[in-house]
């Protein structure tokens, strides 16, 4: 009975025992909902993933990993406790709806719980695949390291956002490099979303979501067909340069000092057969942590009048035009005019750069809060952030005070800790006094927006203000590349709306009086395919009030949508794209600087509608003069395919109403 009793305890033991030795030794598999993705991880000695479209190998070996100071080693090693898998089919619904009013959450989830007490979740898309850890340590750590490296099977192409300092400062207006993976060097780095196509031609968009209380990511060439991660470190001491940069004079070892018992941030990989795939994609929305305001009534998107980047040159008054009354009560008017619903009161506001909580001599903002509230035009505040982040209750108080609606807080250029943590502490500290918040000189986003619905844009992009000062980094072939990289992110403040065009030709730097380069057709499409709850018409209302034509045209177009349909593209070739909103349905097109005749197939819209269309296209001189441009009308109904004809640098759009 002894000996019975003693082989019955064995074979139990070896029976537990079996799942460990499983685990340890062969592969774990997670697919996705549809068996398009694979993911294959492996636990023995380091944790090592890679990732298949179904015969296709994308990525051929992936390593994972924490780096702790004073503690084991996470990811190497590890023994497995348990799996515990789950499968989800949610919809979520964004408090501001950017790229869709309802969203389809549909994965399957891996979670491999190790006998240390943590664990790491995978989870599967029809359309990618993201990882993230979880730690359960008693106290804080400090974090040294997170190894997230990628091994390809080919010398894929890539679009990188080259980044030149060390230190990780800058201010993240990635220009994308269209180049090869192991062009790059263990010595350069990018910026975040990194652009993969492989040979077979799909396509990947590497990036992050959730983003909370860490330290921003970063990829290292290496001189082959992998890339590394680095991260900026804590900042120990700086020093101010000037009245708005910041001099690192000494980091800490470590990326992070956090609580041990925490979930870290996703690593996304977005996959993608065709590149306007990607303009669907919404990964990093549904990765990010649910919306945590119980009030958001008030947080209203809208277009905006923006004074800085035509330096408030207004004509045709009688009024000294500049930073006054006079002239944002003109802008204000403006905008009531056309019904735009902000107003932005750009640098130059205060009686100094630092001192946020003073108009300057000429500047009454709560005068101008009243004079637009009666005619509903709300005003926003710009702020550099070191003044706001050292009195930051203070100065958000007094702006609800004075009848302010947002503050856009600017030149963080930063990726640290600190900063991370700065934009959710601003982000929930506006909220309490109704503002909304839009991040300039920022780095890209990473979902906090649904976290914080007043995050309402982010910059992050290199945009239409760098018109002012050159001539080759902001052009129609950067402008078709940014919808496939920075735009699939979140919100991007492009700063649209220039009424001053010009050929590649024809084009000057002028920083006072700006033009762009490509046609007006090309920007008026950037309303329909650029996506930014806070949408700018940057121009000067003088020359917007020289067209009034096509200012109305712009001015109708909404800044969230209730669908979005990819409707064809390349990366820096060309894009188009469909959107909703209510009744209405809205279609942009942008091309790079070769012409292009697109045919656009309507198989979107209801079938038992007719549509009355209003388009506005590349006038027939448009290669010559850009300015030039056409407006029709026809009437549309589904299934019917319509031929886009756009000149070099040139665009398209449509406004489609039902009848």
């Amino acid at each position: 009975m002894t000996q019975n009793k003693a082989l019955t305890a064995l074979l139990v033991w070896i029976c537990c025992l079996l799942p460990l030795i499983s685990f340890s030794q062969s592969s774990i598999l997670l697919s996705s909902p549809g068996n398009q993705l694979a993911i294959e991880i492996n636990t023995k000695d380091s944790l090592s993933w890679t990732l298949r479209k179904g015969n296709e190998t994308l990525v051929s070996r992936a390593l994972a990993g924490l780096d702790f100071e004073g503690k084991s080693y996470i990811g190497f090693n590890e023994r497995v406790k348990s799996i515990d898998k789950v499968s989800k089919d949610d919809i979520i619904h964004p408090t501001v709806a950017v790229r869709q009013q309802t969203i389809r959450d549909v994965y399957n989830e891996l979670k491999i719980n190790f006998r240390s007490g943590n664990a790491i979740i995978f989870r599967a898309y029809n359309n990618g695949v993201a990882y993230r850890w979880i730690t359960h340590f008693r106290d804080s750590v400090n974090v040294k390291n997170e190894i997230v490296d990628y091994a390809f099977p080919d010398n894929n192409r890539v679009f990188w956002g080259t980044e030149e300092n060390k230190q990780f400062l800058s201010h993240f207006e990635l220009l994308f490099r269209d180049t090869t993976m192991a062009s790059f060097s263990k010595e350069q780095h990018c910026g975040l979303p990194l652009y993969v196509s492989a040979a077979s031609g799909t396509k990947m968009l590497f990036t992050e979501a959730d983003l909370l209380d860490y330290s921003n990511l970063f990829f290292f060439g290496t001189g082959a067909s992998k890339i590394t991660s680095g991260f900026p470190k804590v900042i120990l001491k700086e020093s101010l340069i000037r009245d708005r940069g910041t001099k690192i004079e000494e980091t800490a070892d470590y990326i992070a000092r956090t609580s041990g018992s925490r979930s870290f941030p996703w690593r996304v990989i977005m996959v993608a057969n065709k590149d306007m795939d990607l303009l669907e994609n919404n990964l990093v929305f549904q990765l990010a942590s649910p919306n945590v305001l119980k009030d958001t009534d008030w947080i209203q998107p809208g277009k905006v009048s923006w004074d800085w980047w035509n330096a408030n040159n207004i004509y045709g008054v009688d009024f000294r035009a500049g930073i006054n009354n006079q002239t944002y009560k003109y802008y204000i008017d403006f905008a009531a005019r056309f019904g735009l619903q902000y107003v932005i009161l750009d640098e130059g506001w205060t009686k100094t750069t630092w001192d946020i909580t003073h108009p300057g001599d000429a500047i009454d903002v709560p005068e101008l809060a009243a004079y637009g509230k009666a005619k509903n035009v709300g005003i926003i505040l710009w702020t550099l952030w070191q003044p706001m982040d050292k009195d930051m209750e203070n100065v958000l108080s007094t702006y609800e005070k004075w009848g302010v609606k947002g503050v856009k807080v600017d030149f963080m250029a930063r990726a640290d800790q600190y900063m991370v943590n700065f934009y959710e502490r601003l982000s929930a500290n506006a909220a309490k006094h109704h503002l909304l918040v839009d991040l300039h000189g920022a780095y890209k986003p990473v979902g906090l927006e649904r976290k914080y619905p007043n995050i309402i844009s982010y910059e992050g992009v290199r945009g239409l203000e760098n018109y002012k000062w050159s001539d080759d980094e902001a052009t129609p072939p950067h402008e078709v590349t940014l919808p496939f990289t920075r735009m699939v992110l979140g919100p991007m403040d492009f700063t649209p709306g220039a009424m001053r065009n010009a050929t590649k030709k024809d084009f000057h730097i002028n920083f006072d009086a700006p033009m762009s380069q490509g046609t007006r057709a090309h920007h008026v499409a950037m309303y329909a395919v650029y996506e930014s709850p806070l949408q700018m018409l940057a121009d000067n209302p003088s020359n917007y009030l020289r067209d009034t034509v096509c200012t109305r045209y712009i001015a109708s177009f909404p800044t969230t949508w209730d669908t979005t349909v990819a409707l064809d593209g390349k990366i820096k070739e060309y894009v188009a794209v469909a959107r909703k909103k209510g009744n209405r349905w809205f279609i942009g097109a942008m091309t790079n600087w070769n012409p292009r005749e697109l045919t656009l197939h309507l198989h979107f819209l209801d079938p038992n509608k007719r549509y009355k269309v209003r388009m506005l296209a590349d006038g027939i001189n448009a290669d010559r003069f850009a300015e030039d441009y056409k407006i029709s009308e026809a009437t549309w109904v589904k299934g019917q395919e319509v031929l886009v004809g756009m000149q070099p640098g040139g665009g398209w759009s449509a406004i489609l109403t039902e009848e």
